[in-house]
């Protein structure tokens, strides 16, 4: 009997999904009616470790007596809870985060990823979830903290984490900038701002609003709207300000139902979401 039960539950939630679930090739990755997704755990305020459930977290699911929150955390219970689904999370590497959704390891990696174009030539995105401009981030009193634009950073050291825009495409626009080696993660980034091992670093700016809440000594330099911002295309901007949800290429079916609920929510929903991640994220060592 359970066992009928729990087909009749699957086939249910496949025909939720229908039409988009039974024309597409690929498994919707929910027809067991869990989202399974991956994200780094320590990258605050999108996601972090904690070693309790308090404030709404979740365990994760690969490092047993762990949880994960933060602000990708709280858009995934939204997803679930308006779909019916239970979440499973999984901490992976930044590194492996698109490779795991390309082979079905997860469902959807929900981690702070910016919808650029090449990303989406991996893997397709539903959102955007959250809207975040380009920033960077120095110490209070340095030679670097009254910077107006990108040419007042001109002489100092400077990196941010692996494989972002903010590496690859941002800081090679610093003219005159000592740019050093990429930094495995967000904390790692923050870590050498912090012992002065950099002068300044770019990121997004609510990874520069949770470093200011865990680093009252460090200040955000926002160039936006300027003419010593960073320079893209407007679709090159669009890209790396949108922040979407990764899918398995071809996953029409799951790409609707997160897009359905992400597009109830308004730019003020998200950054009101975002503002009660940074309230509650732990205080970095």
């Amino acid at each position: 009997m359970k066992k009928m039960l729990a087909l009749l539950s699957a086939l249910m939630l496949v025909l939720a999904l229908c039409p988009a679930a039974l024309a597409q090739d690929v498994p919707t990755g929910v027809e067991d009616g869990v989202l399974t997704i991956a994200m780094e755990c320590a990258y605050a305020p999108y996601n972090w470790t904690q070693s309790d459930d308090s404030n709404g977290a979740v365990p994760i699911s690969n490092v047993p007596g762990s949880y994960a929150n933060g602000y990708d955390v709280m858009i995934a219970k939204k997803i679930c809870e308006a779909n019916g689904w239970q979440l499973e999370v999984f901490q992976s590497d930044w590194d492996s985060l698109v490779p795991g959704v390309q082979t079905g390891t997860f469902d959807a990696v929900i981690a702070g990823q910016s919808m650029t174009a090449e990303r989406a030539e991996q893997v397709d995105f539903a959102g955007p979830y959250f809207y975040a401009t380009i920033v960077c981030l120095t110490k209070q009193g340095s030679a670097f903290a009254e910077a107006k634009g990108l040419a007042d950073l001109a002489g100092g050291s400077c990196t941010a984490q692996i494989a972002t825009i903010w590496y690859d495409t941002c800081l090679p626009q610093i003219t005159g900038a000592n740019v050093m080696t990429a930094a495995e993660t967000a904390p790692a980034m923050l870590m050498a701002l912090e012992t002065g091992m950099v002068d300044f670093v770019c990121t997004d700016m609510p990874t520069a609003q949770g470093a200011v809440a865990a680093y009252p000594d460090m200040v955000i330099l926002d160039f936006s709207g300027t003419d010593g911002d960073f320079q893209f295309t407007e679709q090159e901007r669009a890209e790396n300000v949108n922040i979407g949800v990764s899918l398995m290429k071809g996953n029409v079916a799951l790409k609707e139902a997160i897009d359905a609920v992400l597009s109830q929510m308004t730019a003020d929903d998200f950054n009101a979401l975002m503002a009660e991640a940074i309230t509650i994220q732990p205080m970095m060592d």
